[in-house]
């Protein structure tokens, strides 16, 4: 999948993780580009660089093409324009994507280099310090693939479009999503300027898939199949939207086999709207399913949970529970795929090649998840790589001993660069190793201790515009001085960090963490850790853990735009998309009840004064409303109406563009007490 860098970077992270679009006809490139339209802007944003005039504006159209080759998983494109930005002045962003796109390509001494440059631009190395250390063992990774058993090859069915995330089905054929040219919709989908997605079905050995239902294939996408055992059930996602011009949204969905006919498909009940759920995977006894989700209430991007069938609850399915915080990261965690009691994902928030990676994790004999093992290279690279599946009817010898014996085979996913195109489906054998020459260790062996170790940093953002709240976050650094309570079990400890903003500390098993950070003119912030759910492995006596408490600098009497406030026209309640932020903002005046906050909004220039106002001064104190109703002190909160009368971009009404409207048709707040 191509990865969006979440991601968000965000996320994102690849294709079937943002559906959201549009299907208007576009005129210029950065329209497309803001409308998701990646394959349509580029052909426009490079005849609008040819014609471009100022080296500022050569800068941004530069980077929106990086941005939308990265978005289609064209890398070398994408690092070539990321250079051409950079050159033109666009600043650490131009220089921050050229270094990923460096380490996706495996250029890994130059991607190092470039981190580092990138540390030094935005006044903090702390910020990819674990992107230099990632170089590094890749390097490493690369050197000991020649000989450490694996072999992967193209599967013989790929296309030049993008195939991905295969899933045997009961009678031996694989079931994998594609958007190749068979696929169902007439239209193209513009994000890719590839068909919408659909399942197909082929032999593992075979080179001409065929559709695998048309009954479930829609004009929209699908993907990501899991089967019960018996082959009677499927579990699959679709992009769908809550109403008519909605954006679309991932659910995953179950249909139930009659005879030969797939019934109905329908979406499980357990999920929120405005949240994307995706990858579905069955264990083997049918009665767990493991999914990737981006609920805000999880650890941070794409995490992975599981969901019980329980005979109990009306709907069948118990709730959703997140799993542990040694698979799951601030990063994200996807695709999912359960073999007996071992996980197999990909993440690109644990130490990776590059994009996604995939890692393998096995349950304990206390039912707790093993600390992940990347699976190095050849099966993974600097690009995207993920779906494993093995192939158990591939193995011949009962127990692999000797070197050159068989010990697993299956298929995986992966879009480095040899493929045929997009994301393509790769078959891998696992050999026996020939041996290696003993090491000598010299040092007398200890014996084992195990411990779990918490690093942890207080970390303040770095903006693009000195103590500009509103403008881009560059990244963070170290906030020295600062003070963290830990509250464990009622019991509570306090550390103070200096200049590197870092404290360390030794973990209980099977507890919960609470972290409070603050300091003076800082609004407090707090985080969590927990360390249920993770087993010892003999293999890593100490597991270190980290996390980041990140503190925003008291700006008051400034107004800081709240990010993802919008309102239906004419309209002013609360909509579903608009809670996650000020639930966000709920939190933070929780654990800061010493301030007082104004909620400001403000509407474009359409519209007469009057109307602009009373209309303005209504969303306002519907934000107001809903922070009440989340339990915020009224007295702690006002509302005030701009109108139309401060503007964040300065143009002619008439000749505003769509952007500088949406610019102009905001929520903000601002201490003022």
């Amino acid at each position: 999948m191509k990865t969006t860098a979440l991601i968000i970077l965000s996320v994102f992270c690849s294709l079937f993780l943002v559906f959201c679009t549009y299907t208007l006809k576009i005129k210029d490139g950065h329209t497309a580009f803001d409308r998701k339209q990646y394959a349509v802007a580029t052909p426009l944003l490079s005849r609008e660089f040819d014609r471009a005039k100022t080296r500022t504006e050569k800068g941004r159209l530069a980077f929106e093409l990086a941005e939308s080759y990265r978005q289609q998983g064209l890398d070398e494109q994408s690092l070539e324009w990321y250079k051409t930005a950079y050159d033109n002045n666009y600043g650490p962003e131009a220089l921050k994507g050229y270094a990923y796109a460096l380490k996706k390509l495996e250029r890994y001494a130059a991607a190092r280099d470039a981190f580092k440059d990138l540390g030094i631009e935005i006044g903090s190395p702390y910020e990819y310090r674990r992107e230099i250390t990632a170089c590094n063992v890749a390097e490493g990774w690369l050197k000991e693939a020649t000989d450490n058993g694996w072999k992967v090859e193209s599967a013989a069915f790929n296309s030049p479009q993008n195939d991905f995330s295969p899933v045997f089905y009961r009678d031996g054929r694989l079931v994998f999503s594609s958007d190749r040219a068979m696929s169902n919709s007439e239209e193209s989908y513009k994000w890719t300027g590839n068909k919408f997605m659909d399942l197909f079905i082929v032999e593992p050995d075979g080179a001409s898939p065929q559709i695998f239902d048309s009954g479930l294939n829609t004009a929209g996408n699908e993907g990501t199949a899991a089967f019960s055992a018996d082959g009677r059930e499927m579990f699959f996602a679709r992009a769908v939207g809550a109403y008519k011009g909605d954006d679309a949204y991932c659910k995953i969905y179950v249909a139930e086999k009659t005879g030969d006919r797939w019934g109905d498909p329908r979406p499980l009940p357990f999920q929120k709207e405005k949240i994307n759920y995706l990858h579905p995977a069955l264990s083997p006894d049918g009665n767990t399913l493991y999914f990737s989700c981006n609920d805000p209430e999880g650890w941070g991007g794409y995490d992975l949970y599981a969901v019980q069938r329980n005979t109990k609850m009306e709907n069948g399915w118990d709730f959703p529970k997140l799993l542990s915080r040694n698979l799951n990261t601030p990063g994200n965690e996807v695709f999912p795929v359960v073999d007996s009691d071992t996980l197999y994902f990909a993440s690109d928030g644990l130490p990776g090649m590059g994009g996604l990676d995939i890692f393998r994790s096995y349950r304990s004999a206390r039912n707790a998840w093993a600390p992940p093992i990347n699976l190095k290279s050849p099966v993974n690279s600097g690009a995207d790589d993920f779906a494993f599946i093995v192939d158990y009817n591939a193995r011949t010898e009962p127990r692999p001993s000797k070197p050159g014996d068989l010990i697993r085979a299956g298929f995986f996913t992966s879009n480095r660069p040899d493929g045929r195109g997009g994301d393509d489906i790769y078959r891998f054998e696992q050999r026996v190793p020939p041996p290696r020459p003993p090491k000598v260790d010299t040092v007398p062996a200890k014996p084992l201790v195990y411990k779990m170790v918490l690093e942890g940093y207080v970390l303040e953002k770095i903006f693009s515009v000195s103590n500009d709240p509103n403008s881009k976050v560059l990244g963070r650094k170290p906030l020295a001085g600062a003070s963290v309570q830990v509250d464990v079990n009622g019991k509570k400890e306090t550390f103070l960090v200096k200049d590197d903003g870092f404290f360390r500390m030794e973990l209980e098993e099977n507890t919960d963490y609470a972290f409070t950070a603050s300091l003076k003119e800082y609004l407090t912030n707090k985080a969590r850790f927990s360390t249920r759910g993770i087993a010892r492995d003999p293999a890593t006596p100490e597991q270190t853990f980290e996390i980041e408490i990140v503190l925003d600098k008291i700006y008051h009497n400034r107004e800081i735009v709240l990010e993802n406030i919008y309102y239906d026209y004419d309209k002013w309640d609360i909509r579903p998309d608009a809670e996650p932020t000020l639930n966000r903002l709920a939190e933070v005046l929780k654990q800061n009840p010493g301030i007082r906050i104004q909620l400001g909004s403000h509407t474009d220039c359409r519209g007469n004064d009057r109307y602009n106002e009373d209309l303005s001064q209504k969303r306002a104190q519907s934000a107001v409303n809903y922070l009440i109703s989340k339990g915020i002190d009224a007295n702690k909160l006002s509302a005030v109406g701009y109108g139309e009368t401060q503007p964040a971009v300065s143009c002619i009404c008439t000749r505003c563009t769509e952007s500088e409207h949406q610019a102009n048709r905001r929520t903000t707040f601002k201490v003022v007490e």
